[in-house]
C-alpha cells in the first residue's frame, strides 16, 4: 500500500518527516481559488476585498493575499504591524474592533489606514480627539447593528440587539450626525458584520437591505455615504454543510446595489483562508475505556481550540497506510483537561504512529493557538506545487519562556 494523500503535489508523510508534528499546512494554490471565487462573483461591482486578518495572521499568508490585491481588516494594532511588515497597503486597511485603544487609535492614524469601523459614539469622541491632536481627519465608518439573526453559532452571531458589536440602528441617525459635527473626522461609509460561518446567505441580503434604509435618510439629512462595507462571515464546509453561492449573493447586492454609488468593500477571512489548511498530527497510543475508545494524538485543544470551543466539527482522515480496523472513538490530546477534544465518536481507522489530518484548519486554528501547558506552538508550512516553505518555526520551550523571570 502507498501513501498517495498529499497537498498539491507533496505528500503529508514528507512534511511530517522534514518538519515533524503536529503541522500546520496551507495550499497556495486553495488560497488563490478561493480569492477567485470572489473576483468571479463580484466581477461587476469590483468590490475592495479586505481579508480578516484574525483567521490566521501568519505574515506569509498576508504577503500572499497583499499580492493578489487584497486589503485587510484588523481588529488591533498588533494586526496591522502584521499587515504593514508584510507588505500590505495601510491605505486598504479597516480597522474593526469595539475596544480600540488611544495607542492603536493613534498609531492607525499616523499610517493613513483607508477606515476605522467605529462600534460606538464613545469611539468616535476618541478617534476625534486623537485626530485633533495629530492635527489629522480621521476617516470612519459606522458599524451598525441591524438586529438580523445570522443563525449561526451564538459565540460567533454579532448582529443581534444582544451582541456587543455595532451601533443599534435605532441610533444610527444620531450617531451619524454627531460624527458630522465633529471636525476631524471624515464620514466615508456605513458598515455591519452580522456573524461568522454563515451558510445561508439570506440573512446578509436582508442586513443589507436595512443599511441602504440608512443610506436614503442619511442623504436626505445631507451626509454622504462614500462606500457600503457588508464584512464577512461566509462559510465553508467542514462536514456536510450547503455550499453558500457566492454567485447568487453577488448577483442579489448587485441588484440592490444598482443605481447608486456606492463602493463595495467585503471582509472575508475563513472563507478565503479555512479549507486550503489541516493540520497534521502523530498518533501516540490507542486507549481503550471501559466506556470510550480514544486514539491520543500529539495535537491538541491548544493547537485547534474550535472543537473544545464550539464543539465544531472537522473531519479527519488517516494520512498513513494503514491495515488497522475501523472502530468509533474520541481523536484526544495530551492536555489535563477533558475538554481536549478534536473529534468526539468517530469511526476512524488508526494505530500508534500513524498520521492523521485534521482538515479545514486554515481558519481560527494557528490565530487561537496557546501555550497551555506549557506546550509550544507548531511550527507553519506553506505548499506551492512541488514546492514547501516553513512559515513559522516551531515554537521552543527556551523561546516560550524567554520573557519570563523567576523572581523570588
Amino acid at each position: 500500500m502507498t501513501n498517495s494523500l498529499k497537498c498539491e503535489q507533496v505528500p503529508y508523510s514528507v512534511l511530517a518527516a522534514q518538519y515533524g508534528t503536529p503541522l500546520y499546512v496551507y495550499s497556495q494554490k486553495a488560497m488563490t481559488d478561493a480569492f477567485n471565487l470572489y473576483q468571479q462573483a463580484f466581477a461587476d461591482l469590483k468590490p475592495l476585498i479586505c481579508y480578516a486578518v484574525k483567521a490566521n495572521g501568519n505574515l506569509s499568508i498576508l504577503r500572499y493575499f497583499a499580492s493578489l490585491g487584497c486589503g485587510f481588516d484588523i481588529v488591533s494594532g498588533g494586526e496591522l504591524e502584521r499587515v504593514l511588515l508584510a507588505g500590505g497597503a495601510a491605505g486598504k486597511v479597516i480597522f474593526s474592533g469595539v475596544g480600540k485603544s488611544s495607542a492603536e487609535i493613534e498609531f492607525a492614524l499616523k499610517n493613513n489606514i483607508r477606515c476605522f469601523n467605529v462600534e460606538s459614539l464613545a469611539e468616535l469622541e476618541r478617534i476625534n480627539s486623537i485626530a485633533q491632536r495629530l492635527n489629522k481627519i480621521a476617516p470612519v465608518s459606522l458599524r451598525i447593528n441591524p438586529d438580523v439573526d445570522a443563525h449561526t453559532h451564538p459565540y460567533i452571531s454579532t448582529g443581534l440587539k444582544a451582541n456587543k458589536f455595532g451601533i443599534a440602528s435605532q441610533d444610527a441617525l444620531t450617531a451619524y450626525q454627531l460624527a458630522a459635527t465633529l471636525p476631524h473626522l471624515k464620514i466615508t461609509g456605513i458598515d455591519c458584520h452580522i456573524g461568522s460561518q454563515l451558510t445561508d446567505l439570506s440573512p446578509l441580503i436582508e442586513a443589507l437591505q436595512r443599511l441602504l434604509v440608512l443610506v436614503d435618510k442619511l442623504d436626505e439629512l445631507g451626509i454622504r455615504i462614500e462606500h457600503i462595507d457588508l464584512g464577512g462571515g461566509i462559510g465553508i464546509v467542514y462536514q456536510n454543510e450547503n455550499v453558500p453561492d457566492l454567485n447568487a449573493y453577488a448577483a442579489a447586492v448587485s441588484k440592490l446595489l444598482s443605481g447608486r454609488n456606492l463602493p463595495l468593500i467585503l471582509e472575508p477571512g475563513r472563507s478565503l483562508i479555512g479549507n486550503t489548511g489541516s493540520l497534521l498530527t502523530t498518533v501516540e497510543y490507542i486507549k481503550q475505556g471501559e466506556e470510550k475508545n480514544f486514539v491520543i494524538v500529539d495535537a491538541a485543544m491548544n493547537d485547534l481550540m474550535r472543537p473544545s470551543l464550539y464543539q465544531a466539527y472537522h473531519n479527519i482522515i488517516n494520512a498513513s497506510p494503514t491495515t488497522a480496523d475501523k472502530f468509533v472513538a474520541d481523536v484526544v490530546g495530551p492536555i489535563c483537561e477533558t475538554g481536549d477534544f478534536l473529534a468526539k465518536d468517530r469511526t476512524i481507522a488508526a494505530k500508534a504512529g500513524d498520521l492523521l489530518l485534521i482538515q479545514s484548519a486554515g481558519a481560527y486554528a494557528s490565530s487561537m493557538a496557546s501555550n497551555y501547558n506549557t506546550r509550544c506552538r507548531a511550527a507553519e508550512v506553506l505548499v506551492n506545487g512541488t514546492e514547501h516553505y516553513l512559515i513559522r518555526e516551531r515554537e521552543t520551550i527556551d523561546s516560550l519562556l524567554a520573557t519570563e523571570t523567576a523572581c523570588l
